[in-house]
């Protein structure tokens, strides 16, 4: 009646084990350590950077404890080390043999701090959970994206396509003039305007087109369809978020929190970062894109060999650093530059789609004309200093969608493509909230949510024992294992941990140890009605699991709405109240009815059970 198959002991085993072995990386806390990001939107951070990192060390005879791969949204490599002083010694040297020329740094070297866990845990993965801004310090920006401005940035693109679209058509009109958030183009007569509808209908596609009388003459009048609106917006807030990517690299920021908020707003939080004016002159750069002519000419190479740059040159390098001469003369910018994506073409090669607007086309086609064979590059300029993207050769005269070739990886299409998107914000931002934490108040909130966390676990523990004797005893255990199931899941999880996760935590606790009352009181109450211990047991466990069932599910509704609706720390909470739910449900059930069951399940003549005091009408059964 009362007895587990071997199995299911397996089962709490097993999670026990791995529980304790994700949990653990939490207690042994982080360890100084120095991180390695790219200090420009073309430089790119991959595993091999491990190995550089590592020569430069041994070199030196620096002693480290450990070196990691981060390929997250923001690749980086960092290094831990036994303490702080190994840790400044390593950022001078590491720094200096990554960036010859401190006025040209392609790496940012930053101090910084790693799990201190052992090797053999973090090869499982086993990493500590994330420290959130109020438990670390930092800065949070909450920053408005500008969506009119993205709207009349598209609209003017399409104002000088609509231009293009008639001139090649040979259609003659009176004028084309924005009036909001619509393009007008004025004609003579109809039969003009019935000509010019379909022209524009199917180079503007993202507009709908309607024809209207103005006295003699008529009006075809553009606006935006309203997918089209919202493509526009998510564009611009995937875009912004992509550049502050980028940018906050430069801050060595081991884990930034940058998310859209609602349908216009970015969160920026830097955990660790205690200079905002620093924050904000990163997050507030700027970057442009330009396309010249590559010269090739012997008197070009010649001189790059003996490091002259010819009158009407300017030399720039490449992402591999190979040093590169190209003509004064822009082509176009990245003003001109509407999009950028990744594919792939007819012989399922890697490449990447542009497309430009209507005056960057016009300029690309007479020049591609004239100039098929040779080379043009991209060139990405940020801090006032360029580096070329990409060079690839002209094969056909170009128009307002082109594709650049080479031998690209499908990884280097995608990364290539985000730069060319994010070199500069599509729409303005405002930065409407700032705050800052300072790492003393962090630490602080740590410590009391700690203690709070242990002040409330030892009196329900207190409590349990003394109400429910060996019973109680049971339900801390289980109640144990539900805190250790709950944080290795969000270590599992990588999660990041605050203020309100830790109160969500607490919580968890109190919801745990009344599933477990709700179990005790219903044993008592069969024991009351004469039964049998082990029946009582086993009806208890069985009759108590509808109710607790019940409560949980209407609690983590509660929840899941909180994580659907809520935003920033009531997401938070969110998480760890849901996920608290399910490990209580566990543990509460089937961890604490293996212990009952071990500990009573073999007995079969069982006279009573060490449950606490039960009181029956005329007599008190203990």
């Amino acid at each position: 009646m009362n007895r587990y198959a071997l199995w299911k002991y397996i089962v709490i085993a097993v999670a026990l084990v791995i529980g304790l072995l994700y949990a653990l990386p939490n207690v042994f806390g982080e360890a100084p350590a120095v991180q390695v990001s790219s200090g420009k939107a073309t430089v790119r951070i991959d595993a091999s950077m491990i190995n550089r990192v590592d020569d430069l060390l041994k070199k030196a005879g620096v002693a480290s404890t450990g070196l990691y791969f981060d390929a997250g949204q923001s690749p980086s490599v960092r290094v831990r080390f036994a303490d702080d002083e190994t840790q400044g010694k390593a950022k001078t040297l590491i720094d200096r043999g990554l960036n010859p020329s401190a006025d040209d740094a392609g790496y940012v070297v930053a101090l910084n701090s790693i799990a201190a866990s052992p090797r053999w845990m973090t090869s499982l993965h086993a990493l500590p959970m994330y420290l959130g801004l109020d438990l670390r310090g930092g800065v949070h920006f909450l920053m408005q994206v500008d969506m009119k401005s993205a709207l009349a940035k598209r609209l003017d693109a399409l104002t000088g396509d609509a231009r293009s679209l008639l001139r090649d058509k040979n259609i003659r009109h009176n004028g084309i003039a924005k009036n909001g958030n619509a393009i007008e183009v004025t004609f003579t007569d109809a039969e003009t305007a019935a000509r010019a509808r379909p022209v524009l209908e199917d180079g503007l596609s993202e507009m709908a087109i309607t024809t209207q009388a103005d006295g003699a003459a008529t009006k075809l009048v553009a606006t935006f369809r309203p997918e089209a609106v919202k493509t526009v917006q998510d564009n611009a807030l995937k875009q912004n978020i992509g550049t502050l990517h980028n940018r906050v690299n430069q801050l060595g920021v081991s884990e930034p929190v940058i998310q859209q908020q609602g349908d216009d707003r970015i969160v920026v939080q830097l955990p660790g970062v205690q200079d905002p004016a620093k924050a904000k002159d990163i997050i507030g750069r700027t970057a442009t894109l330009e396309a010249r002519l590559v010269d090739d000419s012997s008197d070009a190479a010649s001189a790059v060999a003996q490091g002259t740059v010819p009158f009407g040159d300017d030399r720039f390098t490449d992402r591999n650093g190979v040093p590169l001469l190209v003509r004064k003369q822009v082509i176009f910018s990245g003003d001109n530059l509407t999009d950028a994506q990744p594919g792939f073409d007819e012989n399922q090669q890697p490449d990447i789609n542009l497309n430009v607007d209507a005056k960057g086309a016009r300029a690309l086609r007479d020049f591609t004309r004239d100039n098929i064979g040779k080379r043009m590059a991209l060139i990405l300029f940020e801090k006032g200093r360029g580096e070329v993207v990409t060079a690839p050769t002209i094969q056909s005269e170009l128009g307002n969608r082109f594709r650049i070739t080479g031998r690209f990886t499908p990884t280097e299409t995608t990364d290539t493509s985000l730069v060319l998107r994010s070199g500069s914000l599509a729409a303005p931002m405002e930065i409407i909230e700032e705050r800052s934490i300072g790492p003393s108040l962090g630490a602080d909130n740590i410590r009391r949510g700690f203690l709070s966390t242990v002040y409330g676990f030892a009196a329900i523990a207190v409590f349990m024992v003394l109400y429910y004797r060996l019973f109680g005893v049971i339900s801390v255990v289980a109640l144990a294992s539900n805190l250790l199931f709950l944080i290795a899941l969000l270590s599992m999880l990588q999660a990041t941990l605050t203020l309100p996760g830790i109160a969500a935590i607490a919580l968890a606790l109190g919801m745990a140890i009344d599933s477990n009352v709700l179990i005790n009181e219903r044993i008592r109450e069969e024991l009351r009605q004469g039964k049998a211990p082990q029946a009582a047991i086993a009806e208890g466990y069985d009759r108590a699991f509808g109710t607790i069932l019940d409560s949980n599910i209407t609690t983590l509704i509660a929840g899941l709405a909180l994580l659907a609706f809520g935003s920033g720390p009531i997401r938070g909470f969110a998480v760890v109240h849901c996920l608290g739910i399910v490990t209580s449900i566990f543990s509460s059930v089937f961890v604490s009815r293996g212990l009952v069951n071990l500990i009573y399940g073999r007995k079969k003549k069982l006279a009573s059970v060490a449950i606490g005091q039960v009181w029956t009408p005329g007599a008190a059964v203990q």
